[in-house]
């Protein structure tokens, strides 16, 4: 499937949104994800200039056939954050209407900050498998920074959104977030077989993804054995 697939990692303020400064702040990865046979593409967490990432996978020779929500912050997905509107997947509907997924959990969530309404969003649960092309791609529900929080696990590929970076994890302390709900999350994908390689909702590290095995043994989220011990490590 390697030379089949389509993937690419997609740096805000960098290779899209360039002249952006809160792209280029926040350090956002954003993914573009197909088959290169059937053309077919989707688009992970389009914020700041939707149309640029659509540029960037047509300009590949693939069509856009969906979207990919990790989770609903306004740097993911677009909306008011800081005092600022971001464009986001509201700007990307606009241009074509294709299928947004998202986690169940999360959809009231994404409808709101972006005012796309939640009949326009396709929830999912944990395990449920969309195909782009004939590339599978498996939703993994991952709560703790938000309720509905998702990883998405493709041809040896994690890409985890906010829920765990190459070094820390994402913060449990805006709403609807919560330190238990991550402890298990994070354990959730330290079990996963294969070891695939971690691709980042956020560019936080020295490298823009690393294999689990790695992120394993050098990311202090993987110190604290149990929940007490993690709950510790979280200041609560």
């Amino acid at each position: 499937m390697t030379e089949r697939l389509y993937f690419r990692q997609l740096l805000s303020g960098r290779d899209f949104a360039k002249s952006d400064m809160i792209a280029q702040q926040m350090r956002n990865f954003a993914y573009l994800i197909g088959d290169r046979e059937t053309g077919d593409a989707v688009v992970v967490d389009p914020a700041y200039a939707a149309n640029d990432l659509v540029d960037a996978l047509e300009a590949d020779g693939m069509k856009l056939s969906g979207v990919l929500v990790t989770h609903h912050h306004p740097d993911h997905v677009g909306g008011s954050m800081m005092g600022f509107e971001l464009k986001g997947l509201a700007e990307l509907l606009e241009r074509q209407s294709v299928p947004v997924h998202v986690n169940s959990l999360e959809a009231d969530w994404v409808s709101r900050v972006t005012g796309i309404a939640r009949s326009d969003l396709t929830g999912h649960e944990h395990g449920d498998k969309i195909s782009v092309g004939d590339v599978e791609i498996e939703l993994l529900h991952t709560p703790g920074h938000t309720p509905g929080s998702q990883c998405f696990l493709l041809d040896g590929r994690l890409v985890a959104g906010d829920t765990l970076f190459l070094e820390g994890c994402g913060r449990t302390d805006f709403p609807g977030g919560n330190v238990d709900d991550m402890f298990r999350s994070l354990q959730q994908l330290a079990q996963l077989s294969g070891d695939p390689v971690v691709y980042p909702g956020h560019w936080y590290s020295a490298e823009p993804s690393a294999s689990l095995s790695e992120v394993r043994r050098t990311n202090y989220v993987y110190r604290a054995s149990n929940l007490e011990q993690w709950r510790m490590l979280m200041g609560g």
